[in-house]
């Protein structure tokens, strides 16, 4: 098993924790989706599953069996299915929307887009969801706490900023399967204590798997109790592209 794999693979390790701190979505990013027939990558705990069925009928594809059970649970109108989507085969009639929310990048890079076309009928549409920790909140500190991350993760690098909205690029493969995309973006802003960050924290595959995990959540709730006040909030964007699939006759293959 490859890094790439073992890392898609922690997020079932306590699927209450992620369902329960992992954000949600915007739900005027939703607004923008149409079904009726729609297909969802990575549902996770099914935190876009719910709006995706008031919208249209769901067939959400997850990997993991342990977020695919509580998926269930939150959104019991859609159809879950425990499968990897790169292997998973494809139902003879097609969809009118696929998305993929905070998961897509999880996707083998050389089938994905491929795949996804496959999957629409003419005309419908692949909506990418994607979140990002951006510049602002209690910016400083997202400075401090790179200390901590300098003292436990040694990949991480020296003096670490986060970067504005504007600067985040785009999340959407270029394909000339697809029409050119549509990009919309939401900022907004959580607020968190102490046990809801570290909550946070340990729903990041890259927090699961680092050696010193411990040693460096220790010293970040370290960090929030005494100079924050057990208190800290996060700015995210939450970036939609929605594009559609290109026709025969359009000239794509």
């Amino acid at each position: 098993m490859t890094d790439r794999e073992r890392l898609r693979t922690t997020f079932g390790e306590d699927a209450a924790r992620y369902h329960r701190a992992r954000p949600t979505y915007p739900p005027q990013l939703f607004a923008r989706l149409r079904g009726p027939r729609i297909l969802e990558i990575g549902p996770g705990t099914g935190q876009a599953t719910l709006p995706l069925t008031r919208i249209g009928d769901v067939t959400a594809v997850e990997l993991s069996p342990e977020l695919a059970a509580v998926a269930r649970e939150h959104a019991p109108q859609a159809r879950l299915v425990v499968a990897n989507f790169d292997e998973w085969p494809l139902p003879a009639e097609p969809f009118d929307l696929v998305v993929s929310a905070t998961a897509f990048h999880w996707l083998d890079p050389s089938t994905r887009m491929a795949r996804c076309a496959a999957a629409l009928k003419p005309g419908g549409a692949l909506a990418v969801i994607s979140t990002h920790h951006v510049a602002g909140g209690t910016g400083q500190f997202f400075v401090d706490v790179q200390e901590c991350y300098e003292r436990w993760d040694p990949g991480t690098p020296p003096n670490l900023r986060l970067s504005p909205a504007e600067d985040i690029p785009r999340e959407f493969d270029d394909s000339d399967l697809f029409e050119e995309p549509e990009f919309h973006g939401c900022e907004w802003e959580q607020a968190y204590d102490t046990e809801a960050y570290v909550d946070l924290l340990l729903t990041y595959s890259n927090h699961i798997a680092l050696p010193a995990r411990d040693q460096l959540i220790a010293d970040i709730a370290q960090l929030i109790d005494t100079r924050y006040g057990g208190r800290v909030t996060k700015r995210y964007l939450t970036q939609l592209a929605v594009a559609r699939v290109r026709s025969a006759s359009s000239g794509g293959p």
